[in-house]
């Protein structure tokens, strides 16, 4: 069970860290973030991807976009989503629960710079049901993630200006 496998990735590698399990289902950004009360952005959702020949990882946070032009630019090919039949049997996770955490085998994990924006960041972990709380730079050190700049975040601009912007 991918639950388990990321259980015992903590037990082994960060025993401060407790695995959260819900009632409430965290398989989307917004579901996840109702499930754990932080905003969307904090929810570091896990893309599985395909470039050419490889399968790799990406850690982004909840707002942000894979840039397509970004990731065939730095890793040479053509990004394509794994199928839902191919996660699970890849990465060991199911499709909701998928983290760098636990892997079925060991895959590159990298962590995007939209992560950076946060003290505390809320992965999954392993399950539809199951996160944790991390700070994206102890996300990167256990799971030996590179850093890279493959997203596009939303402006932050929401019309309300502070202070210093007015005249």
């Amino acid at each position: 069970m991918s639950l388990e496998s990321v259980r015992a990735f903590f037990a082994e590698r960060a025993p401060d860290i407790d695995v959260l399990v819900s009632s409430q289902s965290s398989a989307t950004v917004a579901l996840a973030a109702q499930a754990h009360g932080v905003e969307p952005a904090r929810i570091a959702k896990t893309l599985s991807l395909r470039v050419g020949d490889r399968v790799i990882l990406i850690v982004a946070a909840g707002h942000a976009r894979m840039d397509n032009k970004k990731v065939k630019a730095l890793f040479g090919g053509k990004p394509k989503m794994l199928g839902l039949d191919e996660v699970a049997d890849i990465t060991g996770h199911e499709v909701g629960g998928v983290c760098p955490f636990g892997l079925k085998s060991p895959l590159p994990v990298y962590c995007d710079v939209s992560l950076k924006a946060f003290d505390i960041v809320v992965p999954a972990a392993g399950s539809t049901h199951s996160a944790v709380k991390i700070t994206p730079e102890r996300m990167a050190e256990l799971t030996a993630a590179e850093w890279v700049d493959v997203c596009e975040t939303p402006p932050s601009d929401t019309g309300v200006h502070s202070p210093s912007s007015t005249s």
